[in-house]
């Protein structure tokens, strides 16, 4: 049997740097059997003199298209890909030298006509953004339900680290939401369809969240819109996991009328929020080692739950005055 010919496809907007890292690593695969093509979606600061000093290192296509968010720059890429599958990472994305090798294993024992996998900290992350890996990783957060092998309701790969076979581009043609999660969107059709989506655990890559935690709220933020907008076009895909985030948001700015109005509740809840931060920081240093990522975990994890609790609020606010 001959190896499967994957073409990687990465969508950038005003990333260079990251880009270049995320060539580095594929360019270490222990195997290549892959082309890659970068979109460049329209960016100020391009990535052209990044892809060209690649170019003898690696089979890479160039494309420039007008701004349109990542879900029709993706598309774009399809249209320009060989390979017989599609395998996409976001530009700020490392890949450890054994990714393809892992992937190529795991589709000679089994039918896969769709994957994804986890993402992880990498050591050369500042100290928040592996506090903020863990806590997008963590089953402790909303993390719990991305790319694990225990989670709530079918498996659901994210853009990130996503593969699908040309057969499933050809049924789905992709992409329908342009950003705000249009690979949950694009999961979701995969499943009806009855593609055999499924997880490779080791196929992972290192995920470099935003530098800054305002950066890291509005990137939840969206997240927590595009999960509602997903209840809109497909229904009963919100769960009521989904709406932990809010409940927590909403308890934690009760807090202080808990003090003034009836302490006892105060103290209860006060309580169960320590508890459960200290359950947190003592999760992120057994994952991590680190007592500088666990003690950003704390801040991390409030950042992620009140980011996302607050944008499943306002989105779905929003859709009711719509109606």
């Amino acid at each position: 049997m001959s190896q499967p010919c994957f073409s990687v496809i990465v969508p950038v907007y005003n990333r260079p740097e990251e880009l270049a890292e995320l060539l580095t690593s594929l360019a270490q695969q222990t195997q290549k059997p892959f082309e890659v093509v970068v979109v460049e979606d329209g960016s100020l600061r391009t990535s052209e003199k990044v892809v060209e000093a690649f170019s003898d290192r690696l089979s890479i296509q160039y494309a420039v298209k007008p701004n349109s968010g990542p879900g029709p720059s993706r598309n774009f890429g399809f249209t320009l890909a060989r390979g017989d599958y599609f395998v996409l990472f976001d530009s700020d994305c490392l890949l450890p030298a054994h990714y393809f090798e892992t992937v190529t294993t795991a589709l000679a024992r089994q039918t896969i006509d769709a994957w994804g996998g986890p993402d992880r900290g990498h050591a050369s992350f500042s100290l928040l953004q592996r506090a903020m890996a863990y806590t997008m990783s963590s089953v402790l957060t909303t993390g719990g339900i991305r790319g694990k092998a225990h989670h709530i309701g079918r498996f659901q790969p994210r853009s990130f680290n996503m593969g699908l076979s040309r057969a499933v581009w050809e049924k789905t043609q992709g992409f329908r939401f342009d950003r705000l999660a249009e690979d949950i969107e694009l999961s979701i059709r995969m499943h009806q369809s009855g593609f055999a989506v499924v997880l490779i655990p080791e196929a992972y890559v290192f995920h470099k969240r935003r530098a800054t935690f305002r950066q890291f709220f509005k990137q939840v933020f969206g997240f927590a819109r595009g999960r509602v907008r997903v209840g809109r076009a497909h229904a009963g895909e919100v769960k009521w996991v989904h709406a932990f985030p809010s409940v927590f948001t909403l308890g934690l700015v009760s807090l202080p009328v808990m003090a003034w109005v009836f302490t006892p509740l105060f103290m209860v809840a006060a309580s169960l929020y320590g508890t459960y931060l200290v359950a947190v920081a003592i999760d992120a240093w057994r994952v991590t080692r680190s007592a500088a990522v666990a003690f950003l975990s704390i801040p991390a994890a409030l950042v992620q739950l009140t980011g996302y609790g607050l944008g499943f609020l306002v989105e779905g606010w929003r859709g009711k005055k719509a109606l």
